[in-house]
């Protein structure tokens, strides 16, 4: 059972947005691409970024 959760907490997991407003898939997109980036790698790029900024401010606990 442990290791089910643990081989689970490594899998990917998918999500789907909707009513995601067509500026702001534009503006994924563009982002992504001047940085040379799929759009999915720079949201995440971007995600991450915000969290260690929270991080930062103590907002969220260390990242492992």
């Amino acid at each position: 059972m442990a290791k089910d959760k643990e081989k689970e907490a490594e899998e990917p997991g998918i999500w789907h947005f909707r009513e995601v407003p067509r500026d702001v898939i534009v503006m994924a997109k563009i982002g992504a691409a001047l940085e040379g980036l799929s759009v999915k790698a720079y949201i995440i790029k971007l995600v991450e970024a915000h969290w260690s900024e929270m991080e930062k401010k103590g907002l969220l606990p260390k990242s492992k």
